[in-house]
C-alpha cells in the first residue's frame, strides 16, 4: 500500500474516490465502527469495487505509511 503511487486514506476520501469511479481496490479495517464504514461498503458493492478487509485500523494505518490508525483506504487510478 505504501508503494502505491495513487491512494486515498480515510473513509471520506475513499468514498469520494469510489463515487468518482477512481478506486480499484478498497481496504477496510475490521475493527472500524460499522456506522463509519457502512456507506463506503454500500458504495463499493454498487460500483463493483473489490473490498479487502484488514485486521485492524493500526495495521492499515501502518500499511498506508501514517502513524495513526485508518478505517479505510483505497488504491486509485491516476
Amino acid at each position: 500500500m505504501q508503494s502505491a503511487r495513487c491512494r486515498t486514506v480515510g473513509v471520506k476520501q475513499t468514498l469520494k474516490a469510489v463515487e468518482r469511479g477512481q478506486a480499484t481496490v478498497v481496504f477496510i479495517a475490521r475493527d472500524a465502527e460499522e456506522r463509519v464504514t457502512r456507506d463506503l461498503v454500500r458504495a463499493c458493492q454498487q460500483a463493483g469495487v473489490e473490498i479487502v478487509y484488514t485486521d485492524s485500523m493500526a495495521r492499515l494505518g501502518r500499511a498506508c505509511g501514517i502513524e495513526v490508525g485508518a478505517s479505510a483506504a483505497a488504491i486509485v487510478e491516476a
